[in-house]
């Protein structure tokens, strides 16, 4: 059986405002075992950005628990606190580099800190830049990288410390999607070479399917569902997970008030032509409203949002095709597959 690195325990997180007490998170439970890559996503507002600071106490939880490594933080004092934060590294979206030192010295800065002699400082700082693939720009100044090695260096100054944990808040916002999926599977590289636990806060599936292995949404606060990657893209339970998964389908809004049914495919079957072959069997067509296959984690995934026939039987008779091939036939209305994504806070 796994460890658990992370329990979060009855979580609760409220700010008082001008307009009153804003409640950011509500009752949020959850465990992250040790060495896995652990994605939390929701639209705008959804209270990510809270959660993933309360695991490191930068924002003190209203009330509830946050156990790492077996150890209550709001119970520890400061002293004792700051040593359990040093295990956990941090990344941003905007990269927090100090403009005025080299690359090199942005990486050597923790290990300066932790009392390490600046010429031993820059010596592990080198090969944490080779670690990320930066070595070459070790002596660069943070103004002259792109935006993808910004990111890089950030990555490696948080290495430098050894952390157990990384923190991932919005790391890719910032980036194009090329190097969006660079810096990702530089993470994954990162999580299977050092066996470090990493937290993805995100609002993109995107980045959920390409790395993580489970996931927890978020809705006004609340954890409205979790499991693993593949779990909720195959069959997401709840309204919110559905509006995540079919986001950026916003045409599904046009469709009629004629039967819609989602089907999902896995592994072999994601290349196998179900559709044509029903459509051959029933002689009726079926209007293909979504459509969408991808890779998650290493497999094949897909989905399909159809329209079925106005004729009952007919309709019926396909989607017990569905049930027979495995493929997870699900009824749903435009209002629980439409979603308007943005950015989180």
């Amino acid at each position: 059986m796994s460890e658990k690195i992370i329990e979060i325990k009855k979580l609760n997180k409220s700010f008082t405002t001008e307009k009153g007490e804003v409640v950011a998170l509500s009752d949020v439970s959850l465990a992250i075992e040790k060495k896995d890559i652990y994605g939390i996503i929701g639209l705008s507002g959804a209270g990510k950005s809270t959660l993933v600071r309360c695991m490191n106490l930068l924002e003190r939880p209203t009330s509830g628990e946050v156990i790492v490594n077996g150890k209550e933080l709001n119970s520890l004092s400061d002293r004792l606190l700051r040593a359990e934060r040093r295990r956990i590294g941090m990344i941003f979206q905007h990269f927090n580099l100090l403009m005025q030192r080299s690359v090199i010295d942005n990486v050597a800065f923790p290990l300066e800190i932790a009392g390490k002699k600046k010429k031993e400082a820059r010596k592990k700082a080198l090969e944490y830049l080779e670690a990320v693939g930066l070595s070459e720009k070790a002596n660069a100044y943070p103004a002259q990288l792109s935006g993808g090695q910004k990111q890089r260096v950030a990555i490696a100054r948080v290495l430098a410390s050894k952390p157990e944990i990384l923190l991932c808040d919005e790391a890719t916002s910032a980036l194009d999607p090329q190097t969006t999926k660079s810096i990702l599977a530089l993470l994954k590289e990162i999580n299977e070479k050092y066996g470090i636990t990493i937290v993805v806060i995100t609002h993109e599936m995107s980045v959920i399917q390409e790395i993580c292995r489970h996931v927890a949404v978020l809705e006004h606060g609340r954890l409205v569902e979790s499991g693993t990657t593949e779990e909720l893209f195959r069959a997401p339970k709840t309204a919110e997970a559905k509006r995540l998964v079919f986001s950026g389908s916003e045409h599904i809004l046009e469709m009629t008030s004629e039967r819609v049914v989602r089907v999902s495919f896995h592994g072999v079957s994601a290349y196998e032509p179900t559709l044509g072959n029903i459509i051959l069997e029933t002689k009726t067509p079926i209007n293909i409203l979504y459509a969408n296959t991808s890779t998650v984690n290493g497999n094949a995934e897909g989905e399909m949002l159809l329209q079925l026939p106005s004729d009952e039987e007919k309709a019926d008779r396909i989607i017990d095709y569905f049930k027979e091939k495995g493929l997870n036939p699900e009824e749903v209305s435009a209002d629980a597959v439409t979603a308007g994504n943005s950015d989180d806070n």
